[in-house]
């Protein structure tokens, strides 16, 4: 092996950063004993629902989010969908979001009969643009809800979105899927709103295998949501209204349950991380990182990328097929964003958002996980700084 082969990238014939492959997430349930143990306690009791584990982690979740109330459901699009759905969302009324969200946000606005209504996403971090969320709210025919995301961890501006939904007269309710570990200022998410739903997916820094959990600080919204998730049956099964099976099992709270132990310290070393691969590719032209504000922290469920094609001389898409060359896993979350989707074609918002069309187009996620060491972040930055002064080359070749 030369110098040579080290330095040229292996789209160019150079030797891979990651011969055996880098995948783009590596899913470890921390405290496996714990969660196995728990596993074993639920399969001995016999009640695999509505038991006491779920019971548990809504505490243990409460307790580290800061908040009142939190009803654990099936997955987080189902959270969002009766949240919506108890908040009067319905009628096919506008519902405020930003184009730059999980495809789900969407989905869970349409399942509770609310129309999307797409806004813009925030230069510096890919949040929604509180100002131009305001003027769309104003200018929208008798608006039901407002939607944000807390995109790859990073908190929104929850202070100035209050006041957006406040002088709307709606509520604001936070897809905070990515969340759960960050904080605004160093106040949890998840009290901010009517509500913000978490997912615990395997992809997710706190995972349960499926289910998600909503957090608010009204009372009369958690009792519903609880009715809500076992059909609208209040326990006579004489339904109260059209509910959704959404429970969480006890098995998967007992995993979830487990993941929670050790939380900060995750999201800790996966802030340090990041750190790390920004150090390595500072810098470099046309590249930063989607970060969250100073004072802020950031579970980052995604390291992503903002790639500007003219000064890089690579595009985002360009800079993945080099990087699949290196064996290192990437993604383009979220492109295409939602309003040039094909589920969403027919509400004729595709030409709507010009910068986050522009942010979409430039977005590229490379590899993290809660386990990952510094050692293997800091080659994955290296096959960044290999890729990119061949840029032209790359392009001419085809990459």
């Amino acid at each position: 092996m030369t110098t040579t082969d080290l330095d040229t990238p292996a789209a160019l014939g150079g030797t891979p950063a990651f011969p055996d492959g880098l995948p783009l997430t590596r899913v470890r349930v921390p405290q496996s004993e714990e969660a196995l143990a728990r596993i074993a306690a639920v399969l001995e009791s016999g009640q695999l629902t509505n038991g006491r584990t779920v019971a548990e982690l809504e505490e243990r979740a409460a307790d580290l989010l800061a908040v009142p109330h939190v009803v654990a459901v099936s997955n987080c699009t189902a959270g969002l969908m009766l949240v919506l759905q108890a908040a009067g969302v319905g009628g096919g009324r506008p519902v405020l979001m930003p184009g730059f969200t999980f495809s789900a946000t969407a989905h869970a606005a349409h399942w509770a009969g609310g129309t999307p209504l797409f806004a813009e996403a925030r230069e510096q971090d890919i949040t929604l643009d509180p100002e131009d969320a305001e003027a769309r709210l104003k200018a929208a025919d008798r608006p039901a809800a407002l939607m944000a995301t807390h995109v790859y961890g990073t908190p929104c501006q929850v202070e100035r979105l209050q006041q957006v939904a406040d002088a709307a007269g709606v509520p604001l309710v936070y897809d905070a899927a990515h969340g759960f570990g960050s904080a605004r200022g160093g106040v949890p998410i998840g009290g901010f709103g009517l509500a913000e739903v978490f997912s615990m997916s395997p992809t997710k820094v706190a995972v349960a295998g499926e289910g998600g959990l909503v957090a608010t600080r009204d009372a009369a919204l958690a009792a519903t949501l609880r009715t809500a998730r076992d059909y609208g049956n209040p326990g006579d099964y004489d339904t109260l209204f059209p509910g959704l099976n959404a429970r969480m099992s006890e098995l998967h709270a007992a995993v979830g349950l487990a993941s929670l132990s050790g939380l900060p310290e995750r999201v800790a070393h996966r802030g340090a991380l990041v750190a790390a691969f920004a150090a390595v590719v500072a810098g470099l032209p046309g590249l930063r990182l989607a970060l969250p504000e100073p004072g802020d922290t950031s579970t980052f469920k995604d390291l992503t990328l903002i790639v500007d094609e003219e000064e890089s001389g690579l595009s985002a898409a360009e800079l993945g097929r080099a990087l699949k060359a290196e064996g290192v896993d990437t993604r383009r979350y979220f492109f295409p964003p939602v309003q040039r989707q094909r589920a969403y074609a027919h509400l004729g918002q595709a030409e709507a958002l010009p910068l986050t069309d522009r942010l979409a187009d430039s977005v590229l996620t490379v590899p993290l996980w809660s386990h990952m060491d510094a050692a293997a972040v800091r080659r994955v930055a290296g096959a960044v700084v290999k890729v990119q002064p061949h840029a032209e080359r790359l392009r001419a070749a085809g990459i």
